[in-house]
């Protein structure tokens, strides 16, 4: 009943406390992410944890100017980001990809912790400077970014639901 919980409470977050996500909080997550279905077990996607401020200060200027945007904070002050990329040549990356980040997700809401998936991971990771970062933290291959997953402890309450749209569910039973 905890993980029925967990999925039906988890919130995105953005808005963060300086409080910098425990080493013990972020290996948890980061094996929720390892155990993500993925098609045909192929485990296409990896993923990337960051906590250094300056990396993740350069994160986010990157996921700006990717498309043109002025800098805004687009990571909302969070101390964590885990980056998440599949390889391209597997034909379910990019879903893999994003069963990893749902799995990131939900672990770092039973944590008691706030996250939120924040787009633009592809376009970051096709400028040079992106590409360049991959190349630091030695990552080789043709992966495409899949999404930037931030972390942290959040400020305040959660958010609250919005209403759940009508036809969402069909029966035939």
């Amino acid at each position: 009943m905890e993980a029925l919980e967990t999925l039906l409470t988890r919130r995105s977050v953005r808005q963060f406390t300086d409080e910098k996500v425990s080493k013990e909080d972020l290996d948890k997550i980061l094996e929720a992410g390892k155990y993500a279905a993925s098609g045909m077990g192929r485990q296409s996607a990896i993923m990337v944890a960051v906590q250094n401020p300056e990396t993740i200060d350069k994160l986010e200027k990157l996921n700006c100017s990717s498309v043109g945007w002025e800098r805004k904070p687009t990571f909302y002050g969070a101390s964590t980001v885990i980056v998440v990329l599949a390889d391209k040549n597997v034909s379910t990356h990019v879903y893999d990809g994003a069963l990893v980040m749902g799995n990131l997700m939900n672990a770092a809401a039973a944590l008691g912790l706030g996250s939120c998936w924040i787009h633009r991971a592809r376009e970051t990771f096709e400028t040079e400077e992106g590409k360049a970062l991959l190349k630091k933290w030695g990552v080789e291959g043709e992966y495409e970014g899949i999404g930037n997953l931030i972390v942290g402890h959040y400020e305040g309450e959660l958010p609250q639901p919005k209403p759940r749209k009508d036809n969402f569910v069909f029966l035939d039973l």
